[in-house]
């Protein structure tokens, strides 16, 4: 490995607990934050069909303010103004986000409305046209927010949030540093609450994640401990994931999504990304934003293998580390290798290999490329715009 000595590492301040009656410690930090009024904010399948918020009102007693149970999938705008309204109408003093990415995604906007008065239009990236994308800064102070997991994110200790609007062609991106929540929760009855489908796509993306971070040959020194353990634990979880009963998976899996963020934190965001992982992160999020049923990791295993073949040679030594993760060590030339183990691992997984096992036409491929020409995470300096050829002939090999 050769080292990246030029690099920036930031921490923030975070409580997190995990194991078993985890959640018994929610009062102490409600009592570090000085909050009187936490309000949780949710989707529907964990509010009604889980006693887990009941759980939560339970031992917070008089400090619980209330529930919006109404976010929705891929974090749409209604629900999460929804959400906002519903936690100014009970004076909240703290937010409590209580589910996976979409939720945790909204509670971060719904800490956004509360506190900022400009037009949603002003609060969001914004991407002019043939330059690049700007993110305006959002000064006002925010509430604290303390995140309890149901399923394996990265979004678990984020600042950046995406929503979804019907109206839109894009995703509309919030970020703010100060939407960073004060604690997580890896409570392992709580963890368990999601079913094995949640569970099992959440899963494949940290996966996902964890794999591509191998393909950078140079890593900062501090994020290089962070990204090897982050595969070990995300490899060895991900075939435990049909397993209902396996706490102990889904908190590794927990655990491989916190050493990513902390990777990123620790230097590990300055690394240039590859061509295949900047471009399988866009057309899946393109993917499963336009196709409400599609999950984040189906979208991701669909795609990688075919993606890493038609984009993999202009990195050919990041896609030697991946393939070398494998121990496939062979003469071919190193995307090859990396497709093939790549598109082995998720088959044996169970997950779909092709777009075509995802239950979408083709014929929405095109609006699929068109919405991943916009991707801040992506593609920053808008360098997808002189690839919308190989893009789209990528998505047809995909099929």
């Amino acid at each position: 490995m050769a080292y990246q000595h030029q690099f920036r590492a930031t921490g923030y301040p975070l409580r997190l607990y995990s194991g078993r009656d985890a959640l018994e410690n929610l009062p102490a930090e409600l009592k570090r934050h000085q909050s009187q009024r936490a309000f949780v904010v949710c989707g529907r399948s964990v509010s009604r069909k889980t006693k887990l918020v009941d759980r939560i009102a339970k031992i917070l007693g008089p400090a619980y303010a209330g529930r919006y149970d109404g976010i929705e999938k891929d974090t749409t705008l209604t629900s999460v103004q929804a959400a906002a309204a519903a936690a100014r109408a009970v004076n909240a003093d703290l937010l409590i986000g209580v589910g996976a990415g979409s939720v945790l995604q909204g509670t971060r906007v719904v800490a956004v409305l509360l506190a900022e008065k400009a037009p949603v239009d002003q609060l969001i990236t914004q991407y002019p046209d043939n330059a690049p994308a700007i993110s305006p800064k959002l000064l006002a102070p925010k509430l604290p927010i303390i995140n309890v997991l149901t399923a394996a994110t990265t979004a678990q200790n984020r600042a950046g949030s995406a929503v979804k609007d019907p109206a839109r062609p894009n995703r509309m991106e919030f970020f703010d540093p100060k939407t960073r929540p004060v604690a997580l929760f890896w409570d392992e009855e709580a963890l368990l609450t999601a079913p094995v489908s949640l569970a099992r796509t959440t899963g494949t993306s940290v996966f996902w994640r964890s794999l591509m971070n191998l393909g950078a040959p140079h890593m900062a020194p501090l994020s290089e401990g962070d990204r090897l353990q982050a595969f070990r634990l995300a490899r060895g979880a991900l075939a435990r994931m049909s397993d209902p009963l396996d706490a102990g998976a889904r908190v590794e899996m927990c655990a491989a999504a916190f050493l990513q963020n902390r990777d990123a934190d620790d230097g590990g965001a300055l690394t240039e990304k590859h061509w295949p992982a900047r471009v399988t992160y866009a057309l899946a999020t393109a993917l499963f934003n336009l196709h409400g049923h599609v999950g984040q990791g189906e979208a991701n295993s669909a795609l990688t293998a075919t993606v890493i073949r038609h984009f993999g040679a202009r990195d050919p030594e990041a896609m030697a580390l991946i393939a070398q993760a494998f121990e496939i060590t062979d003469q071919r030339p190193a995307h090859e290798r990396a497709a093939e183990a790549v598109e082995q691992c998720f088959a044996q997984a169970g997950m779909p290999i092709r777009l075509r096992e995802l239950d979408i036409p083709r014929d929405s491929l095109p609006t699929v490329l068109e919405n991943s020409l916009k991707n801040f995470n992506a593609d920053p300096k808008r360098e997808f715009l002189r690839e919308r050829d190989t893009l789209m002939a990528a998505l047809q090999a995909a099929w």
